[in-house]
């Protein structure tokens, strides 16, 4: 890869550095190679070490004195408060947003299910993120930014755990099919049943990842990408 164009350096540093985390792509008990990282992105190490510094912020990765940035681990602690507080905000958000959308953000998120739609039957990179992109495209248009604000950084936590979540055969097609009735009655306006279904769907996602943590845990396994 060659070098970053420069826009804003830190924030494309953060950007770039958290889609290879959300990928699997850095080992969460490894720490994380500064002086590669740095050389393969074409940046110094400073810049590079303030934008781990915003991604320990977002709570995706820890410092360890002396030893440096480790990816977090993924625990059923932190998917339970992550999915509780989702439960919480976003069913009535998303409602909010279904009463408030113009027709433009009624087309985007549409276009926005579609390609997620695609990304899975292809069983192609970036399930995680376009599932993200449509949730936040059934949110952004309650004109709450605080609130779609905190949402947007609670799915960023979550979406290592919405990949695990969809690895089971059969389980993304289920998600997909949610996704589909969510979307039908967002369009329609049918703002009670926008929060129910919403609520659902969160809800069952987080039961999931509970049997699986469970699983594990009877087995003797980590929960690990």
């Amino acid at each position: 890869m060659t070098g970053i164009i420069v826009r804003n350096l830190s924030e494309q540093l953060v950007d770039l550095v958290r889609d290879r985390i959300l990928a699997g792509q850095v080992e969460p008990d490894r720490a994380i190679r500064q002086d590669a990282l740095a050389a393969e992105l074409g940046v110094s190490k400073i810049p590079l070490r303030e934008a781990l510094t915003r991604l320990e912020q977002e709570g995706l990765v820890r410092s360890r004195a002396n030893r440096g940035y480790f990816v977090r681990e993924l625990t059923i602690a932190e998917a339970e408060e992550v999915y509780a507080l989702r439960l919480k905000l976003e069913p009535q958000v998303a409602a909010l947003a279904a009463e408030r959308a113009t027709d433009e953000e009624r087309v985007l998120a549409r276009r926005t299910l579609e390609q997620l739609d695609e990304v899975t039957h292809a069983h192609g990179d970036g399930v995680g993120a376009f599932n993200r992109a449509f949730h936040l495209a059934l949110l952004r248009p309650s004109r709450q930014p605080i609130t779609t604000t905190m949402l947007e950084r609670l799915h960023v936590l979550g979406e290592r755990y919405v990949r695990k979540h969809l690895e089971p055969l059969g389980r993304d097609q289920r998600a997909n099919d949610e996704h589909a009735q969510l979307l039908d009655r967002w369009l329609a306006k049918d703002l009670v049943a926008v929060a129910e279904r919403m609520h659902a769907h969160i809800e069952q996602t987080v039961l999931d990842l509970r049997r699986e943590f469970e699983t594990l845990e009877q087995a003797g396994e980590h929960f690990a990408l």
